[in-house]
């Protein structure tokens, strides 16, 4: 259902498309997003998503063929794409691809018919197209393919190890998030800090403060640009 774009002081909300809504950094974003007058978020999914007390935002509904008539009915004004999976969830090297490649450029793709105009895509440190992992080399053949799609502006973080409370079982993940906080200790040089771990809600903080940057170009976030957002977000 379409609502009209929430007015803040003569001006109208930021108007966040979110495809990746029942996951473990789409579910921060809404969590952070209550209370907000300055953003609205629209969440695209497949399936229904619960929604924290007085949260104020719409959840449309559909198998992922018809994501882009549902992106387009969202009205947004950034896409912010937080899909992604395992080899292991997905069952094979091409179902893994199949999400974190193909459907991230088919939902940006959908963004871009609709005139959305600036997109916020996380990714993965250590993305890398030349990379032997599947996993990196392929986040990073998305970046790069996102970034012909003519984007006025794209955010690509970089998150290290997120921690947070995921509906699906990780068990290495679980493993990692339990030592990643004396882990983080230990990492001081500049080119390891990118490595370092990050709560989902401080990501979903990151994400809603570019949501309302303007400034055209693409835009690589690691650990500390992160922390220099944030920084400001606080403020």
């Amino acid at each position: 259902m379409y609502e009209a774009p929430v007015q803040v002081a003569g001006a109208a909300a930021r108007r966040l498309c979110l495809v990746g809504a029942s996951g473990l950094v789409g579910s921060a974003v809404i969590e952070e997003s209550r209370g907000r007058p300055d953003v609205r978020v629209i969440g695209v999914a497949r399936r229904e998503v619960p929604l924290p007390q007085g949260a104020r935002l719409e959840i449309l509904v559909g198998a992922t063929s018809d994501w882009p008539e549902l992106i387009a009915a969202a009205h947004g004004d950034v896409l912010v794409c937080a899909l992604g999976t395992t080899r292991k969830a997905a069952g094979s090297d091409a179902a893994f691809r199949a999400v974190d490649h193909d459907l991230v450029l088919e939902v940006a793709a959908a963004a871009r018919k609709a005139g959305i105009g600036h997109m916020i895509l996380v990714s993965s440190v250590g993305a890398d197209p030349a990379s032997s992992n599947l996993y990196l080399r392929t986040k990073g053949e998305t970046e790069d393919a996102l970034g012909k799609l003519g984007f006025a502006r794209l955010d690509i973080l970089r998150p290290g190890l997120l921690r947070g409370r995921r509906e699906e079982g990780r068990p290495l993940e679980m493993a990692g998030q339990m030592v990643a906080p004396l882990a983080d200790l230990l990492v001081f040089h500049a080119r390891l800090r990118r490595f370092r771990s990050i709560a989902s809600v401080r990501l979903a903080q990151v994400i809603l403060s570019l949501g309302k940057e303007d400034a055209s170009g693409r835009f690589v976030h690691e650990h500390d640009s992160f922390a220099e957002i944030l920084r400001d977000y606080r403020s």
